[in-house]
């Protein structure tokens, strides 16, 4: 079975683009949580002194946002031709 790579790709980016909107979302709502729980993720003692004076602006979230997209479908679409050359390959 070969994977669509671009399909696969626009899943993916599109499964990231809505994690990233939930996840900014959410540091604007918590953001002592969020910076908490970015730093157990990491595993920051001091997060604080990485985070600096930051906020969510609209140009932050959408540049951001961009990125997400972008990497994910990369990412998606070279795992999809990695896996179909892998796949076609008799072991």
């Amino acid at each position: 079975m070969e994977l669509k790579k671009g399909k696969l790709a626009l899943a993916a980016a599109a499964t990231f683009g809505v994690a990233y909107a939930v996840c900014a979302l959410f540091v604007i709502v918590a953001p002592d949580l969020a910076l908490r729980l970015v730093g157990w993720l990491f595993h920051l003692l001091n997060v604080e002194q990485f985070a600096g004076d930051t906020a969510i602006t609209a140009g932050a979230f959408v540049g951001g946002l961009v990125q997400v997209l972008i990497y994910s479908y990369l990412v998606a679409w070279l795992f999809a031709w990695f896996y179909n050359r892998f796949a076609g390959q008799k072991a």
